[in-house]
């Protein structure tokens, strides 16, 4: 009888230790994803690690949260989704007619008016191909209405494009005025004359004329520009940009210029650290690594911005006009990323571009990421 007693002790006491380190392999999982595969956020996150809002995207380009915390996201293939406030499927709502995916282009940025609960409408910014053969840029907004898009309507037409080089990237800044970012269309003196759209950040009214105050008297609101892809501006509404620099063999000297009226930002002729007189040198350049940046915002002091081939979040961090460090965030964690921007909720948003042809896809891409910048 003794010996039966001890074996029941002993076999008590292994299921109780079994089941103890059952337990802690499941929390352990929980508490530690892996970061290249993350699972949708659950309702009860407490936001402490970035977390999927949807997945299963083709090449998302560009976002914006609608007044009722829906979000809109463009395809590069035309396709426009939206993503209904805590949901996770990101339903397709429409394609924007003509939107031509070719190379870098194809549908690219959105951007809500800012009297949109007034007028409801939506501006995209696509390459498109005409009849002959050449490839151009376009804006046009839409009328959006409970989950819809309506008819579109011209905004500005025949912005210089090629396969490579669009720009793409379109806000409405501090001034209730349109910023449209534009590419040389692969073809660097256009940047320079001040007579073409290619290669500027161009300012217009919601309708596409010419911003009044424009230095050139036309749309140019600055120039020199070799392929902007990011916009924002600062607590001090002074804007910033970040635009990709050489490529090929020597690819780098990716930029980040803080933009002013009618100046020059030097592009084909002057790179990197250089000078020239009547032109702006970058406040912060790369180097001989590549960021490849594309959206940004500003939040709390620093101009966030996604890298694409450099494959990261960054954080410049801002001392008035000056750049005092470039930080890098989930460096390689979720391959290449194309643009950030700030919720309702003061989240970052951050779409990845691993669909785009450039990079190496893994389960659930593309991807929109919601990252705690506090956590940063």
């Amino acid at each position: 009888m003794k010996k039966i007693l001890i074996a029941l002790f002993l076999m008590t006491l292994v299921l109780i230790a079994g089941s103890f380190f059952v337990t802690n392999e499941t929390k352990q999982e929980k508490v530690n994803p892996s970061p290249t595969g993350l699972n949708i956020a659950d309702k009860g996150s407490d936001e402490s690690s970035p977390s999927v809002v949807t997945e299963n995207l083709d090449t998302p380009w560009s976002m914006v949260f609608l007044p009722s915390k829906d979000l809109l996201i463009t395809e590069r293939n035309g396709a426009v989704r939206l993503v209904r406030n805590g949901q996770e499927n990101a339903v397709q709502i429409a394609r924007v007619p003509g939107a031509y995916e070719v190379g870098e282009g194809g549908l690219l940025g959105v951007t809500l008016d800012p009297d949109f609960e007034k007028n409801s409408f939506v501006y995209f910014y696509f390459t498109y191909s005409q009849s002959n053969g050449n490839t151009l840029n376009r804006v046009i907004r839409m009328k959006y209405t409970d989950g819809s898009l309506g008819e579109e309507e011209m905004v500005l037409d025949n912005i210089p494009g090629a396969s490579n080089h669009n720009g793409g990237r379109i806000k409405f800044g501090p001034d209730g005025l349109l910023y449209i970012a534009t590419g040389d269309a692969q073809n660097p003196s256009s940047a320079q004359d001040t007579e073409s759209l290619a290669g500027k950040i161009l300012r217009v009214t919601p309708d596409g004329s010419p911003a009044p105050g424009n230095k050139f008297n036309n749309r140019i609101y600055s120039y020199g520009h070799r392929n902007v892809q990011g916009l924002t501006w600062d607590d001090e509404a002074r804007l910033w940009a970040t635009e990709h620099g050489r490529s090929g063999v020597l690819s780098g000297l990716d930029e980040l210029n803080q933009i002013d009226s009618g100046k020059n930002y030097g592009w084909p002729e002057i790179q990197g650290d250089e000078n020239l007189i009547g032109m702006e040198t970058a406040k912060k350049n790369s180097g001989n690594t590549t960021w490849a940046p594309a959206g940004a915002v500003f939040y709390d002091g620093s101009v966030f911005f996604t890298g694409l081939r450099g494959a990261a979040l960054y954080e410049a961090v801002l001392d008035g006009t000056s750049v005092m460090q470039i930080k890098e965030h989930f460096k390689g964690e979720f391959g290449r990323l194309r643009d950030v921007i700030l919720g309702p909720d003061n989240m970052l948003y951050v779409a990845t571009s691993n669909m785009d042809g450039r990079g190496s896809p893994k389960k659930g891409d593309d991807k929109i990421i919601k990252i705690n910048p506090s956590n940063l």
